[in-house]
């Protein structure tokens, strides 16, 4: 019993500060309607962006994303904000993946002002062979895709839930070597 007695006093002494600092008003946290409040999503974009592309053997894998900015709609600078996007396959019970990104620290955003643009990538997605094999493929499922923020201890806040659009932001390589030009004759003058 003697043992436990130390370790007993700094868990009651601990929880007892965390208490008396959040009465304080020293350890405040934002409410859910507060933060949603503060902030609005702006320049929301949907796509499929590349995970991994190899020539050969051709392999091509695609994720969904969610690329946004961030307005401040407070009278303070905006810091901490946490970034949360679930994805989906439409009918599926399970998630497609997900990404967390700690998008705002450091540099705040001031008020009235936006954000740099805010890319959120699934870590999963779905595995091709080529760019057309996804452009042609009828069995192509939509996707849908929940963002939440969370910030200075809040609770995860839902802000939106968006389909991903079909638009692929991936662009093959040329085949090296190119491909030869035919040559054309000169032209000649006078004729």
């Amino acid at each position: 019993m003697k043992r436990w007695m130390p370790l007993a006093i700094v868990i009651i002494a601990t929880i007892l500060l965390f208490f008396i600092l959040q009465r304080a008003g020293l350890m405040k946290t934002i409410s859910p309607e507060e933060l949603k409040a503060s902030i609005e999503l702006t320049d929301i974009e949907t796509k499929w962006v590349k995970k991994i592309y190899m020539p050969w053997p051709q392999q091509l894998t695609l994720v969904p994303a969610i690329s946004f900015r961030v307005k401040n709609l407070t009278d303070k600078p905006l810091r901490y904000i946490n970034f949360n996007a679930v994805f989906k396959l439409k009918d599926d019970y399970e998630n497609l993946g997900d990404s967390f990104l700690s998008a705002i620290r450091g540099e705040p955003i001031m008020p009235g002002e936006l954000s740099e643009v805010i890319l959120l990538k699934s870590n999963y997605g779905v595995e091709g062979k080529s760019l057309n094999s996804f452009k042609n493929n009828p069995h192509w499922r939509m996707s849908f895709v929940r963002l939440f923020a969370q910030s200075k201890g809040s609770q995860h806040v839902l802000l939106g839930e968006w389909d991903i659009s079909k638009k692929i932001d991936f662009k093959e390589p040329e085949p090296f070597p190119p491909p030869k030009k035919e040559k054309k004759p000169p032209l000649q003058q006078g004729a």
